[in-house]
């Protein structure tokens, strides 16, 4: 529809636009839209709209997320030192191994460096860290955790 019909167009200037005096056509907001739903439309959402307040939808991305406990290369030197210490240490093939998922570690990342001859067990790691243990001689063993 051409905006020059419109009933707009038609009582521009008009002050009410055909409603009478001000005052009669305002206020008549209640049963058009939600607001005062915690307020004086209280009684209304209890008796017919039980559902009303609540959460609905879809979970957020954020909470499905799952957090992971990481580890760089350059730490293992001090994890090898402190399973030394305790007396926990496992040697396989003449070389220490450390059980990541045990200590509670997810991944093992590849920042920093490593000259000992280390096997690894961890649920997941990145390629830089594979390459960094291989060239210090040892190994990562992929263990699904």
């Amino acid at each position: 529809m051409p905006h020059k019909l419109k009933k707009t167009r038609k009582k521009r200037a008009s002050r009410t636009h055909g409603a009478g005096t001000v005052g009669q056509h305002r206020k008549g907001s209640k049963g058009r839209r939600k607001a005062g739903r915690h307020k004086e439309g209280w009684t209304y959402v209890i008796k017919h709209e039980p559902d009303y307040f609540g959460k609905k939808g879809f979970t957020s991305k954020q909470s499905l997320d799952r957090k992971l406990n990481l580890v760089n290369i350059g730490e293992l030197e001090e994890l090898v030192d402190r399973q030394t210490a305790k007396e926990t240490v496992e040697r396989k093939e003449g070389k220490v191994l450390l059980d990541l998922n045990k200590l509670g570690y997810d991944k093992l990342l590849g920042k920093g460096k490593i000259i000992t001859q280390v096997l690894v067990k961890v649920a997941s790691y990145s390629e830089l860290a594979a390459k960094k243990i291989e060239n210090a001689g040892g190994r990562i063993l992929k263990e699904s955790g």
